[in-house]
This record gives structure tokens, C-alpha cells and sequence, in this order.
């Protein structure tokens, strides 16, 4: 006889459940064994627990219904300042007080999650249970990724997995840091075709999407686009004047700002993750958050509150309609770049050894010494240079000038 499942609450209410005891998303997932990712694909009702975890979520959904019951008249203390050393002198010590405003908005959802369906061309989170586990056993740090049968995941269903999770997401923070519909496109499916040729690397990575994330975020920032063709010229702006207006402003940010402002505000980091991904210390990825949300407020000053620009960025990003490819398609484009750059460095290097054989054949084999100057013979004058004529010279010209004969007397010679 089977065991029915754990009984729990719509998807909707998890998260609220959540957010009236005052945990994010990375609490709730260190308490269940999973990642924040997983948490946040089961309040958004993407994917759904099973076995084990799901008896875990489901016992810590109903501690928090009954102390949501018992407290719920009491509201949540705000969290405290979170100090952060400028300097390292012990004896005069900066600091940098970061306020509580300063943290992740209250609803702490990966930018963007649309509640508009997707075009058919989007590739989706998958639905059937054998993918639904796959993507779970992705998701969970340090685990074995294993089917709905016990059976080891193939590498390219891993990737597929991957592809479906976080690919439309990406695509649209993408186009918030770039401003440009294509460029987006294009850096998703080179991340994810970077991916796949390290795959045994980003297989066993602790934060597989994150990887993609960081390397995607890296292409869409690169300055040299500005020089290819195809980019010179600005697409067209979004419809809507306010989601404009929030684009300009963000693109008129310094590409380290913007892409600190995005993780944090949008994707729902937390300051440690934002500086480790950005590669840069906490008290210069603090200091880039504050300045880039004051650039922000003083032309935008609806936007000055954290709730309301994450809500923002998820709108505007999910304004768009911007489709990916297919996993497959990106594999196959993979494979075909790897199997190009491969036969390119093989073309160099065959070129490489044919230029030096033709030159060693073609080389000399012994010394060949260089034409001497002329020397002077005994009882030859020098030559020397031409000069003016003589008497006697211009006379013998003239003479030899005047006796010219034509036609075949001028062979015999005469007499005198």
C-alpha cells in the first residue's frame, strides 16, 4: 500500500507563509536541504517536491501556518544595520553602515518571473515527472544527478534541465543590462555554449546557473561590441514610456553598477553572493549598490523603495518578448564552434609546418660570399666620370656625325 504524498498549501500562499516569519528564500532552503533556487521554483509552482523533501517542506509550511496563527498580529522587528570595514587601521577605523532598506526586496523571486505565458518558441521548465526529479537533482547542491528510476542523468539531459530552468530568465536580465534585444539572445546561447564544451566542470559546479549567469552577464557587458556591425546602431526602445524611462536610467549606469544594482535588487542576491559573483570586495559592492540606487531615486524617485524596484525590473524585463533557442540547438552550435576553432588550429599549424619546410628546402646549404668592389689594375687607368667633351672629342664627333652613309655603301669601307 502507498503512502499519499504530504498534503501542501497553494503555491502562492507558500511564499507568503514565508515572508510572515520573516525568512528568505536561502533560510527556508538551508532548513530543507535544498538550494534557494529550488525553493523558489516550488513557491512560483514551477516544479513541485517529491519523496523525502517534500515531507520536509511540507512539515516546515505547517510549523509556520500555526505560528503565522499565533503571531499574527505581531509584525517582524526590521533587521539591524549591517556595519562593513572601509579601511583596516585598528585605531581609526571607517565604517559603512548599511541600512535595513538596503536589503533584498521582501519578495525574494529570481528576475524576472513572468505571471504572462510564454511564447512556443521559449523553452520551458519541463513538465513530466522523469524531467520534473531531473531538474530537482540539478538544483540540489552536491547532489547526484539521478532520474525518476534511480538511473545516472546523460550529460545532455543535464544540460537541457539546465537550459529549461534558467535559460528565458537569463535572457531577459540580459536585455536589462544591455539594452539591446539580439545582444541578449546571443549572450545567453554563448554562455550556455560555453557550458556545454566544459560541461564536466560546470556538471559538478556548486551553482551550475550561476556559472552560466556569471558568464552570460560578461558577454552582454563586453565593450567590444560597440565595434561589430550589427550593434552600432540602438534598437528600438520599449513601448511603454515609464519602462523607458527605467531603461535609460539603467543604462546610463557604469557596467559594474548596473550589474551589482541587477543581482541584488533584481535577481535577489545577497550582498557576499553579489560581491563573490561581481569579483569584487563587500564594502565596494555595498558602496556600488548605494551610489547606483541614489542615480536611480533622483531620477526616478517612485523607485526609491527596494519592493518597488525589484517589482519594476521584473516588469520591464518581462515586457519583452524575448525567445531563446532551443537546448538542442544550442548544443549542436557548441559543437559545431568546438569543431571549427579545432580545425582552424589544425589549418594554422599544418600552415605553420609547410612554411618552415619550403623555407629549409629552399634554404642555402653552403656560404655563398658577396660580389667583392672592383680594385684598381696595374696600367689601366681608373674609369672616370663623364665630364665635359675635349677639342679633339668634339671634333672626332663631328667628323664621325658628318661621314654617316646610308644604305649598303656604308659597309664598304673606302679608300683614302
Amino acid at each position: 500500500m502507498t503512502q499519499s504524498p504530504a498534503p501542501l498549501p497553494p503555491a502562492k500562499q507558500r511564499g507568503h507563509l514565508r515572508e510572515a516569519a520573516s525568512l528568505t528564500q536561502a533560510q527556508v532552503a538551508e532548513r530543507v536541504g535544498v538550494s534557494r533556487e529550488t525553493v523558489h521554483a516550488w513557491e512560483s509552482g514551477r516544479t513541485t517536491p517529491r519523496g523525502r523533501r517534500r515531507e520536509a517542506y511540507a512539515k516546515l509550511l505547517a510549523s509556520l501556518t500555526k505560528a503565522d496563527m499565533v503571531t499574527n498580529t505581531q509584525e517582524a522587528a526590521p533587521p539591524p544595520p549591517v556595519t562593513v570595514c572601509l579601511n583596516s587601521d585598528p585605531h581609526h577605523p571607517e565604517t559603512l553602515e548599511i541600512p535595513a532598506t538596503l536589503g533584498a526586496p521582501a519578495t525574494q523571486e529570481a528576475l524576472p518571473a513572468p505571471d504572462t505565458p510564454e511564447t512556443p518558441d521559449t523553452p520551458e521548465a519541463p513538465e513530466t515527472p522523469e524531467a520534473l526529479e531531473a531538474l530537482e537533482a540539478l538544483e540540489a547542491p552536491g547532489a547526484q544527478l539521478t532520474g525518476a528510476r534511480g538511473a545516472a542523468l546523460t550529460p545532455a539531459q543535464a544540460f537541457d534541465a539546465l537550459y529549461a530552468f534558467c535559460a528565458s530568465a537569463l535572457v531577459r536580465q540580459a536585455y536589462l543590462l544591455s539594452g539591446r534585444r539580439e545582444l541578449a539572445r546571443e549572450s545567453v546561447e554563448r554562455a550556455f555554449q560555453r557550458a556545454w564544451q566544459r560541461w564536466p566542470e560546470v556538471a559538478v559546479d556548486r551553482d551550475p546557473a550561476g556559472w552560466v549567469r556569471a558568464t552570460a552577464y560578461e558577454y552582454a557587458l563586453s565593450p567590444w561590441h560597440r565595434f561589430r556591425p550589427r550593434y552600432r546602431h540602438p534598437e528600438p526602445p520599449p513601448a511603454d514610456a515609464a519602462d523607458r524611462a527605467l531603461l535609460d536610467v539603467l543604462l546610463t549606469l557604469p557596467a559594474p553598477y548596473r550589474r551589482t544594482l541587477l543581482l541584488y535588487d533584481g535577481v535577489g542576491l545577497d550582498l557576499p553572493e553579489t560581491a563573490a559573483e561581481t569579483e569584487a570586495s563587500t564594502p565596494a559592492t555595498a558602496n556600488r549598490l548605494l551610489h547606483a540606487r541614489e542615480a536611480v531615486a533622483a531620477r526616478l524617485p517612485e523607485l526609491a523603495s527596494p519592493a518597488a524596484l525589484h517589482r519594476r525590473l521584473a516588469e520591464v524585463a518581462s515586457a519583452e518578448r524575448l525567445r531563446a533557442a532551443g537546448p538542442t540547438t544550442v548544443r549542436t552550435g557548441s559543437e559545431q564552434r568546438a569543431r571549427f576553432w579545432t580545425r582552424a588550429a589544425i589549418a594554422f599549424t599544418v600552415a605553420i609546418i609547410g612554411a618552415t619546410a619550403l623555407t629549409v628546402r629552399t634554404a642555402p646549404t653552403r656560404y655563398e660570399p658577396a660580389v667583392p668592389p672592383g680594385e684598381t689594375v696595374q696600367g689601366v687607368p681608373p674609369r672616370s666620370a663623364p665630364g665635359t667633351l675635349s677639342d679633339a672629342e668634339l671634333n672626332l664627333r663631328a667628323k664621325l656625325r658628318s661621314d654617316l652613309r646610308h644604305g649598303p655603301q656604308r659597309l664598304i669601307p673606302l679608300a683614302e
